[in-house]
């Protein structure tokens, strides 16, 4: 297998309304063929591997070498299956931006839909996000979030995605819940991203020693963690040379804030990593912090591993290789529509599998 990288220039602009519309609904027609052959999860399974995401981008007509397909994809799906969530056998939460923030809700509204208790699920999506802000540092910062769950609750995926201000870079983050083992070590299904570079990567299996110290520093009294904290400074002060990739202005953090953080982990004496990154109020300048004294005070070093394996190039909107044949792309959703409607699936199933997909064109 031949493996590499392309890097393209940088365009703007966006999906024109006319053109979501029809990935919108050309979305509905993919799904629905995957679902009725395969079932929800492998389409889950599917949108977590960024390979076929990628391919999928560019069968929806939207740019085969954008980060912009990452929001506009989950956007064409989480509409693509609105009001079909039971027939489909999944959901679709979050979003971009503020959206995304809704994620929570939008797996409770569907709890009480199917009757079930999804607060396991809202668990992980929480957790997921704050792994990837926090646990990975990697100067990336999430805008954007979609969780995805069949309507049993037992398979879920992450899409998440977040920008580089100073590269004007994306970074796509995949999960899945099939390969989990543990949500801080080695987590990922993949990460795509076009430049590596030296991270804060806690969830390496390398960093195993380093969470465990840093979790048994959040239990220690905060006047302890300040007072090595300001040792560091002091060093700093004194032109102590220290590693370049621990540069951190202390002056930079709210010492009084990271009392607080400490004083509440302190409290509630978080059992693992985990549990100290699900904490409340535990952002990425806490583990940052305590990651500097466990490595500078305790010599307890965090992998520097940039965890990227994948590489997609930033675009935009741009009609290249060349624009949308809007005429292709409807018969494209008639021939799909009509092979649902002949797939083989029971009379009665078909017959309400159609009525209800065809509510959707009038």
């Amino acid at each position: 297998m031949k493996t590499g990288t392309m890097n393209l220039p940088l365009h703007r602009g966006k999906a024109p309304a006319w053109l979501f519309a029809r990935m919108e609904k050309l979305s509905r027609e993919i799904i629905s063929m995957i679902v009725s052959e395969y079932g929800p999860e492998e389409m889950l399974l599917k949108l977590s591997d960024p390979l076929w995401f990628q391919a999928f981008g560019c069968v929806l007509g939207f740019d085969w070498h954008s980060s912009g397909v990452t929001t506009t994809v989950c956007g064409a799906v989480k509409e693509a299956v609105r009001g079909l969530e039971k027939d489909f056998g999944f959901f679709v939460a979050g979003g971009k931006g503020g959206t995304s923030r809704k994620t929570p809700s939008e797996i409770e509204r569907a709890a009480g839909l199917m009757g079930k208790d999804f607060s396991e699920l809202i668990y992980n999506s929480k957790i997921t996000a704050k792994v990837d802000s926090n646990a990975l540092q990697d100067g990336y910062q999430l805008y954007h979030h979609c969780f995805l769950f069949t309507s049993d609750g037992s398979t879920w995926a992450v899409i998440q995605q977040g920008m580089n201000e100073n590269n004007r870079m994306a970074r796509r983050y995949h999960w899945l819940s099939k390969d989990l083992k543990n949500f801080v070590c080695e987590p990922h299904k993949a990460i795509c991203c076009d430049r590596k570079a030296e991270v804060m990567n806690l969830v390496a299996i390398e960093s195993k020693e380093a969470q465990d110290t840093i979790t048994g520093l959040s239990c220690e009294n905060p006047k302890k963690i300040l007072k090595d904290l300001k040792k560091i400074k002091e060093w700093q002060e004194n032109n102590y040379t220290l590693p370049r990739r621990h540069y951190i202005k202390l002056d930079d953090m709210d010492i009084k804030r990271l009392e607080k953080i400490f004083t509440s982990t302190y409290e509630r004496k978080p059992e693992n990593f985990e549990k100290l990154l699900a904490l409340k109020g535990v952002g990425p300048k806490t583990i940052r912090a305590l990651a500097l004294i466990s490595e500078l005070v305790y010599g307890v070093s965090y992998s520097i591993k940039d965890p990227v394996r994948f590489s997609f190039a930033h675009g935009g909107k741009d009609g290249i290789p060349y624009p949308v044949n809007r005429e292709n792309y409807d018969r494209s959703i008639e021939i799909l529509h009509n092979a649902v409607r002949d797939s083989k699936i029971g009379r009665t199933e078909k017959i309400e599998a159609i009525r209800r997909l065809s509510t959707f064109y009038g």
